[in-house]
């Protein structure tokens, strides 16, 4: 798993939520709104620390 971490920005995109969990467009985007983890939101793209994805992922 570490080996795949590293292989990613510090922030990622909803594109790279959509390959690590290996789901649907749709299914990424419900993920990252649904709160569950921290956000942010620069105009209309939606960013996600690496740190804390993985910290969710890794539970």
């Amino acid at each position: 798993m570490i080996t795949m971490q590293n292989s990613y920005p510090e922030v990622l995109n909803v594109a790279d939520v959509q390959n690590i969990l290996g789901i649907g467009r749709r299914q990424a985007y419900e993920l990252v709104n649904s709160g569950q983890f921290r956000v942010v939101r620069v105009g209309k793209s939606i960013r996600i620390l690496k740190e804390v994805f993985f910290m969710w992922l890794n539970g």
